[in-house]
């Protein structure tokens, strides 16, 4: 399964161009914003292969991709455990794809013959991992058919190549063999799979991988390093004046829980097993829907200061007392406002000491209206956010509109740029 492309001409649609599919294509989010994009601020911004890039909200790899296709050393920040693990397999070019080609074709023809030994026995998942994935993610069949995989990649691990088999098993077991689909939520297909061959899927997934690494191999020391860390605490993370430039894209304030798009992968791959594991991974992430607010969450100190964000926080919150909503969720609204505007002013604040001087960033952020239709101008206050915390706004550019699910306006999504000039 390859994911849809765009042509390079006409709207933006915030999808690949078919050239640029190579290594991007092993896994990414519906969400994820396109290769195009980086190059498009790599040539803007001048970057050379001397300097560095940093994305701390690098997600699968977009940006740390790019920048190693370009010669251009870079450095990403992920909290989220499984997606850690896919940049950081997207970016490690170093590999025999000979040799990997013949150890994952050594666990296929050892997990058909493990489908024959449990004959109609069905592996199923326990019952806390039946707690933590959505209802319907997967038919008996392809479950068990992934499991049995899974369970013969464990059993032949070899550290050369485990990272690029687990990573083709998570994008196969989302995208493959689960009932999952994104519009772009993430939700259950009416219509069920109700069998797949699995292991084929994944071998030639694992064959496509060495081939894209193969075409690369002239770039395959470029550094590329992903960490696995809270955007909004870096402080022992990266060294200080190390970084160049910035390019990323933050979770938006919407009720958008991204935490909910990699549950199944997560939960088979073993990296999150109690819900305590799942709390503990969505409490590093950056707070952007009422799901992943705590009664412990303190960044709004850091924008409290700030009239424009408090005022539209006010305004969402009266506006739920006008309308008469007191679910739990929705009395939440406005402190999601201010958590994630604090989180992101504690996020620039860290980042001060890791730029070099004259530093460029470039952020990629959507203005929103899902709580109770109140436009949010979420590039315009990250700017204001940005120059009160002492950087030089160079300018906003428009990267595509969209369309509001609630008002049905078109909600401008944009490219906020500044430079630390230390």
């Amino acid at each position: 399964m390859t994911y849809v492309v765009q042509e390079k001409s006409g709207s933006e649609l915030n999808r690949f161009y078919e050239e640029d599919l190579l290594i991007h294509d092993w896994y990414r989010f519906i969400l994820s914003y396109p290769p195009h994009l980086v190059k498009d601020y790599i040539k803007k911004f001048d970057i050379s292969l001397e300097q560095c890039v940093l994305d701390p909200f690098c997600g699968t790899g977009t940006t740390l991709v790019e920048c190693k296709k370009h010669g251009i050393s870079s450095v990403g920040i992920e909290a989220n455990p499984v997606v850690r693990l896919m940049a950081q397999t997207k970016t490690q070019w170093n590999i025999d794809g000979y040799g990997l080609v013949h150890h994952a074709e050594s666990i296929a023809k050892a997990a058909y013959l493990r489908l024959v030994k449990y004959g109609n026995e069905l592996k199923t998942l326990t019952e806390e991992q039946n707690k933590l994935i959505i209802k319907d993610s997967i038919s008996p069949v392809p479950l068990h058919k992934s499991l049995v995989l899974l369970e013969v990649i464990d059993e032949l691990y070899d550290g050369r190549f485990n990272n690029y088999e687990r990573t083709a098993f998570a994008k196969q077991l989302v995208y493959a063999f689960s009932n999952l689909k994104f519009g772009p939520e993430v939700g259950v297909s009416r219509k069920k799979k109700l069998d797949v061959d699995a292991i084929e899927i994944w071998l030639q997934q694992v064959h496509q991988m060495a081939k894209d690494v193969a075409s690369f191999q002239l770039l395959k020391d470029v550094g590329s390093v992903v960490h696995l860390a809270d955007a909004r605490n870096i402080s022992n993370v990266l060294q200080p004046n190390s970084i160049d430039a910035i390019i990323t894209s933050p979770p938006y304030p919407n009720e958008k829980d991204y935490s909910r798009a990699t549950r199944l992968e997560s939960v088979l791959l073993g990296m999150v097993t109690t819900k305590g594991d799942l709390r503990a991974n969505k409490e590093n992430l950056l707070r952007s829907n009422t799901k992943n607010i705590y009664v412990t969450d303190t960044d709004e100190k850091w924008i409290s200061h700030h009239s424009r964000i408090m005022e539209l926080a006010d305004s969402i919150e009266r506006k739920r007392i006008e309308l008469g909503k007191n679910s739990g969720f929705e009395k939440s609204y406005h402190k999601v406002v201010k958590l994630y505007f604090g989180g992101m002013a504690r996020h620039l604040e860290e980042l001060k000491p890791k730029l070099r001087p004259g530093a460029r960033l470039a952020y990629v952020v959507g203005d929103q209206a899902s709580y109770f239709r109140i436009l949010i101008r979420t590039g315009e206050i990250l700017a204001e956010i940005a120059q009160q915390s002492g950087y030089q706004v160079l300018g906003i550019d428009l990267f595509r509109t969209r369309l509001s699910t609630a008002t049905k306006d078109q909600l401008r999504e944009e490219v906020v740029l500044f430079q630390w000039n230390g």
